[in-house]
């Protein structure tokens, strides 16, 4: 999971691409990049760690120009070198730049067909270069000339699609022409834009999330349509254009559950809006399960969850009390790479308060449960803070199957969920009653009971269905036996070789 942000402005647009970053931080903790635009010459900062720590105020003052993009970067394919981290380059033709979020499903033969008919070399296993590589061959192919339009990067596009499957997300950088932003025709991934007025004209931005529009002061216009093109060109005007030959609004539900800020708007919904109705959702359900007079207290699991367990709470007429202090300063340990980092950091990230848990029956409440190792702890030391019985909802379903467009789990062995009945997994994280939100109310909580343009959601990793329609069981196990946390350690301890390519001012 990643985030992007792309600024066509009239002044510098250094400060604003790294504060968009600071907003967007919660979808990668891995590595940060930006790269900008200064009277065509290209400037970049990349490297591995969060957006304070990889720019500093010399970083800045070397990162000129009033066009940009920028990237945060958490890993579900290739490694967690610096080298992978984003934007990536390349200089035919035009010189092009381009940071993405998602996953390309079928990357590998895209990769061979860029090798053996289109002559380009891929210098890393992300797939963003891949991507990269595509969008740039298109524009090539479409012009070979000195000199483009928008129509031609419209073709580009259509290019990129026909031959692209998977979820993706892109904001592509034309050194003196604009910046291009593209979303996949199922819309997997999220994707808005929005203007303000600047000091000499009209900025332009486009985002992973609306809520680095709003800390900005820029005006959201709309979501980019699944399969559409953006273009904010340096002279200040917008293009737009459908560029694939057939599209869904289908967007990860996931984003609803977890991965968005509350304060933004996906498809038009409020993220804040749908986790209130998946609490009032899961609230019936824990009175049918549980009935009525069981719990004494909700207490939710920070921070996610937050906005459910108020709701839910509200809704049984229990007390909502905060029984976990957070440490600000621990990453979200569900992005984590590798399972001994993600269980050490529990009890470092989360403290109980005593008071809130002695003599209790406490209803917990996540967003959802993932590998379950964080679940198990959290019970566990609910238990050792006195509480007398210790239930967990959960706000999403059984998470049982692997997801394949840019979310970090796509090991179905390291799920909880897979293989197991509800039964099972509430004996394994040692609870005395499990509530998983059911698939249909948590569609009818986000989808505002069909009141949205959405027309379906991707709900894969709940219910093994993929919108792309291209997933087999072999193309799984490949990817189970690439990515498990073991497969990733093997990458991390053999060292990442060094890779060539633009400047990188470290």
């Amino acid at each position: 999971m990643c985030g992007v942000v792309g600024i066509v402005g009239t002044s510098p647009v250094n400060q604003s691409l790294y504060d968009a970053l600071l907003v967007l931080q919660h979808r990668g903790q891995d590595a940060a990049g930006i790269m900008t635009c200064d009277n065509g010459r290209l400037h970049l900062r990349k490297d591995n760690g969060l957006a304070r720590d990889v720019f500093d105020n010399q970083h800045m003052i070397n990162l000129p120009g009033s066009m940009g993009i920028g990237h945060v970067r958490y890993p579900t394919a290739g490694c967690s070198s610096s080298a992978e981290a984003q934007p990536f380059y390349v200089n035919s033709p035009y010189g092009i730049c381009l940071a993405h979020n998602g996953n390309l499903t079928n990357a590998e033969q895209i990769k061979r067909d860029l090798f053996r008919e289109d002559r380009r070399h891929i210098n890393t296993d992300s797939d963003s270069e891949i991507l990269l590589n595509v969008f740039a061959h298109e524009l090539g192919a479409e012009t070979n000339k000195l000199s483009f339009d928008e129509n031609d990067v419209f073709r580009a596009v259509s290019g990129v699609h026909r031959r692209c499957v998977g979820g993706y997300a892109a904001v592509a950088m034309i050194p003196d022409y604009g910046i291009v932003a593209f979303r996949d025709p199922n819309g997997i991934r999220p994707l808005v834009f929005g203007v303000r007025e600047g000091e000499n004209g009209p900025e332009m931005m486009v985002a992973s999330e609306s809520v680095a529009l709003d800390t900005l002061d820029f005006e959201r216009v709309r979501d980019v349509d699944p399969g559409e093109a953006v273009i904010f060109t340096r002279d200040g005007k917008l293009h737009t254009r459908q560029c694939a030959e057939k599209w869904q609004r289908s967007p990860c539900i996931f984003e609803f559950v977890y991965f968005a800020r509350p304060d933004s708007i996906i498809d038009d919904i409020f993220v804040h809006k749908a986790r209130l109705r998946m609490g009032k959702k899961l609230a019936r359900k824990t009175e049918r399960v549980l009935g009525k007079g069981k719990i004494d207290v909700v207490i939710p699991i920070p921070d996610t969850s937050r906005t459910s367990a108020m709701s839910l709470a509200h809704e049984l007429d229990v007390r909502f009390t905060e029984g976990f202090i957070k440490n600000r300063y621990i990453g979200r340990t569900f992005i984590m790479p590798g399972q001994q980092a993600r269980k050490k950091s529990v009890r470092q990230k989360l403290n109980p308060i005593d008071v809130e848990f002695k003599g209790k029956n406490v209803l917990l409440v996540d967003d959802s449960i993932v590998r379950g190792t964080t679940s198990r702890q959290i019970v566990q030391m609910a238990r050792d803070a006195g509480a007398r019985s210790v239930y967990f909802a959960s706000a999403a379903p059984p998470v049982r199957y692997p997801n394949v467009y840019g979310i970090d789990m796509p090991a179905a062995s390291e799920l909880v969920a897979h293989g197991r009945t509800d039964e099972e997994v509430c004996r394994w994280i040692g609870a005395d009653g499990l509530i998983y939100q059911d698939l249909d109310d948590l569609i009818d909580a986000v989808g505002k009971k069909g009141k949205t343009q959405v027309q379906r959601f991707d709900a894969s990793v709940f219910n093994g269905e993929y919108v792309t329609g291209d997933i087999t069981p072999e193309y799984l196990q490949r990817l189970e036996a690439d990515r498990n946390d073991a497969a990733k350690e093997l990458r991390e301890s053999n060292g990442s070789p060094t890779v060539i390519g633009l400047h990188n001012d470290r």
